[in-house]
């Protein structure tokens, strides 16, 4: 496998992960990004742009992202805060009245960001249609009944965190997310990423799937996580009935990924688009200038984003998680850098993450989904590899 790109000195570590990602990992297609204090320091893409194709992954090839989507939403619901616009500790009825409906009335804004506010479930899933019409998927949350009383629990708004930040956003400024998304984050940056793909971006995203998992002996990939589930959480997966199945089926049935109209719709959950560039460069933005330019979070918000809000058992997820507002935080569930980390996995792959600490940001996109939810093996190797580099 022919890898294209660079290293700075000293990330070589990274580079030879991102090889034996496609070695003894099984990786068909992807790209890995780092910033160091605002400053490219990897930069490599390697393998096919399709997951099923031949064409070769371009430097500027894009992917969907999955669950990464869900941090750019929070940056965009914590730069209203930031920014006066919005209040943490309001009642999100606040600012969308229907959303008091059903005993929701006393959820804060706080509880939608730290996946607290007890509606990860529709009683009605959305079909794919429905689903990308804003107005029904909000009625829908608005209406739903919450399975815990708000603020009280914690478990992972798979699905509903679409409408919940998407709504909160629309009340608040007037624009979609997705128009807020590009005109106030990726737009200043200079970051290729989207929620709500445009039609003349569309050639550069490739198409996703499905792979293998290829599993290396543990003596020759030393530290790798193992994906085997403990049967609490395949039982959890495999009961139709349980928060766990509802929760990612609140979107029934699922979504074809390759679609353009779900492509172009605008699901801050679940279906963002981006360049591993363009996620670490977000990032990268959150904690420091990018590039001597750009600088979105505050010291003040970066501490909010990353100050723990939810910990212990994860309702849907069935496991250990902590949440910040609206990012995981380090942890046996999802390992990031260090303590200091902020940041969320797209379930099957994708990562993005910001190290205040190091001043490290990253961003890792595959066209090759697998079945892990937060800790996926290959982007695990390359924070490993980033670490390593750091010493």
């Amino acid at each position: 496998m022919d890898v294209n790109g660079w290293v700075a000195e000293g990330f070589e570590p990274v580079g030879e992960a991102f090889a034996a990602n496609f070695e003894i990992r099984g990786d068909r297609g992807a790209a890995v990004t780092v910033y160091r204090h605002g400053h490219r320091v990897v930069d490599l893409w390697a393998g096919t742009k399709d997951v099923d194709g031949t064409a070769p992954w371009e430097q500027d090839t894009a992917q969907i992202v999955r669950s990464a989507t869900k941090g750019v939403a929070a940056a965009a619901v914590l730069l209203l805060a930031q920014r006066g616009e919005l209040d943490l500790d309001a009642p999100v009825g606040a600012y969308w009245p229907e959303y008091k409906a059903a005993g929701k009335e006393h959820t804060l804004v706080r509880h939608l960001l730290a996946h607290r506010a007890g509606v990860p479930v529709l009683d009605r899933p959305l079909t794919p249609r429905e689903a990308a019409d804003p107005v029904l998927g909000a009625a829908a949350v608005a209406a739903q009944a919450p399975v815990w009383r708000p603020g009280t629990d914690h478990g992972y708004h798979a699905q509903t965190y679409s409408w919940l930040t998407g709504e909160l956003v629309r009340r608040v400024t007037g624009r979609s997310i997705g128009e807020w998304i590009a005109d106030e984050i990726a737009g200043p940056v200079g970051a290729d990423l989207w929620v709500g793909l445009p039609a003349a971006r569309a050639g550069r995203v490739g198409r996703v799937g499905r792979v293998a998992q290829l599993e290396a002996p543990a003596a020759t990939d030393p530290g790798v996580l193992r994906t085997r589930p403990k049967r609490s959480v395949s039982e959890a997966y495999a009961n139709p009935d349980s928060l766990t199945r509802r929760a990612f089926g609140a979107i029934t049935p699922l979504p074809d990924e390759n679609d353009p109209a779900y492509r172009a719709a605008v699901l801050p959950a679940s279906n963002g688009i981006a360049t591993a560039d363009g996620l670490a460069r977000v990032y990268a933005s959150l904690i420091g200038e990018v590039d001597g330019g750009t600088r979105l979070f505050t010291p003040d918000t970066v501490e909010l984003a990353r100050a723990e809000n939810a910990s212990g058992p994860d309702r849907v997820l069935v496991i250990t998680t902590r949440f910040g507002l609206g990012y995981m935080l380090h942890g046996s569930a999802s390992p990031l850098l260090s303590e200091t980390s902020f940041g969320h996995p797209g379930r099957g792959g994708s990562l993005g993450f910001a190290d205040p600490e190091s001043g490290i940001a990253f961003g890792y996109v595959t066209n090759g989904f697998r079945k892990s939810v937060t800790a996926d093996p290959r982007a695990q190797a390359l924070v490993r590899a980033v670490r390593a580099a750091l010493v």
